[in-house]
C-alpha cells in the first residue's frame, strides 16, 4: 500500500517542471534505515519523504500523522512509541546497532537544527492539503527521533498514512482512488513549499526571481484622497 502511494507520488511529482522523484525502494523489499538517507543524499535530494501506514494495538485510532526530526524529544508518547517501532526496523532486518549505529543518538548542531525548522515548514504544508483528502489525527506537525529523517542536511518528513489496525481506514487505504487521493495531496503540498522556498539553482528559484522582478517593475495605482 505504502509502495503503491510512493509510486503515485513519484509519478506526480515527474509530471511538475523543474521536479524529479527518486525512489528509495522500488519493490517490496528490505532497506536499511541509514542507507535509504544514503541514496538520497546521493541523489542530492532537495527533500526526502518517507512514507508509511502504522498499526496499533487501539483498533478505534485512524487519521494520518506528519513528523519531522524532534530535538528535544517527541511530541507526546505515542509519537515516542511510533518512531522506537520504526526505528526497530533494522533489528527486524538483521542489522546490528553497533555494526550501523542506526539508534545511536544524533548531536544536533546549528545546521541540523535549521534543516528541522525547514522540515516543520515544509511538512506544514503537505499536513494541510492532507487535511482535503481524509482524516487528519493530528492538525499539528508532530515531533519524534525517527531514524530514518536523521540526515543533516536534507529536509525530511516522514508521513503515516493511515492505521491499518483500524479495518475501515485499510480497506480505504488499498483502494487506489485513495492511494491517489494521498499521493495528490502529498504532491500539492510539497509543490506548494517548493513554490515558497525554492531551493538555489532550481526552476522554481529562477521564476520566484522573476515573479517578484516582475511586481517590482509594475509601477503602482495612483491614491486620490
Amino acid at each position: 500500500m505504502t509502495l503503491a502511494i510512493a509510486r503515485a507520488l513519484a509519478e506526480r511529482i515527474n509530471t511538475e517542471p523543474g521536479m524529479r522523484a527518486v525512489l528509495t525502494r522500488d519493490r517490496d523489499e528490505f532497506l536499511e534505515l541509514r542507507d535509504r538517507i544514503r541514496r538520497a543524499r546521493l541523489a542530492h535530494a532537495d527533500m526526502f519523504i518517507s512514507v508509511h501506514a502504522d498499526s496499533i494495538a487501539d483498533r478505534s485510532v485512524t487519521g494520518a500523522s506528519v513528523y519531522v526530526l524532534s530535538v528535544h524529544g517527541a511530541s507526546n508518547e505515542a509519537a515516542r512509541w511510533l518512531a522506537e517501532r520504526e526505528n526497530a526496523a533494522d533489528l527486524v532486518g538483521g542489522v546490528r546497532l553497533d555494526d550501523k549505529g542506526a539508534l545511536a543518538p544524533v548531536l544536533f548542531d546549528a545546521t541540523q537544527s535549521e534543516i528541522i525548522g525547514v522540515s516543520a515548514t515544509a511538512a506544514e504544508r503537505v499536513v494541510a492539503a492532507l487535511e482535503g483528502v481524509g482524516e487528519v489525527r493530528k492538525a499539528q506537525v508532530q515531533h519524534a527521533g525517527f531514524v530514518v529523517l536523521k540526515s543533516p542536511d536534507i529536509p525530511s518528513m516522514l508521513i503515516e498514512t493511515a492505521y491499518i489496525s483500524n479495518p475501515e481506514e485499510e480497506r480505504r487505504l488499498r483502494s487506489a482512488s485513495q492511494q491517489a487521493h494521498l499521493a495528490d495531496a502529498i504532491a500539492s503540498g510539497v509543490h506548494s513549499y517548493f513554490m515558497n522556498n525554492p531551493p538555489d539553482g532550481t526552476r522554481f528559484k529562477q521564476q520566484r526571481r522573476s515573479t517578484l522582478a516582475s511586481a517590482a517593475d509594475t509601477p503602482s495605482a495612483p491614491v486620490t484622497p
